[in-house]
C-alpha cells in the first residue's frame, strides 16, 4: 500500500517553502504563519516517526498556524492606536 502524500514530511517542507517564497512576494505576514505552520508539521512528521491522518495534521497545521501568525502580529504591529503614517515622498 502506498503512503498517502500528506503524512510525508518533506511534502509539508516543500509547502512551507512554497508559503515563505509567496510571502516574500506578497508581504504582510499571513502567509509566513502558514509557512511556520507547514514547516512544524514537516518537523512533527520527521522526528515522530507517526502517521496521523489528514483531519489530524490539517487540525495541527491550522492551530500552528494560527499561533504562529497571531505571534508574528503581536511581536511586529504598531503599538496599539498608533498609525503610520508618511509626511514625505521617497523622491524628495
Amino acid at each position: 500500500m502506498e503512503t498517502p502524500l500528506w503524512t510525508l514530511w518533506w511534502a509539508w517542507g516543500a509547502a512551507a517553502l512554497l508559503l515563505a517564497i509567496v510571502e516574500v512576494l506578497v508581504p504582510g505576514f499571513v502567509f509566513l504563519g502558514f509557512a511556520i505552520g507547514a514547516a512544524a508539521v514537516a518537523l512533527i512528521l520527521l522526528t515522530s516517526g507517526m502517521t496521523p491522518g489528514l483531519p489530524l495534521l490539517l487540525l495541527i497545521f491550522a492551530a500552528l498556524s494560527l499561533a504562529a501568525w497571531l505571534l508574528l502580529r503581536k511581536v511586529f504591529a504598531l503599538p496599539k492606536g498608533q498609525v503610520k503614517t508618511f509626511d514625505h515622498d521617497i523622491n524628495d
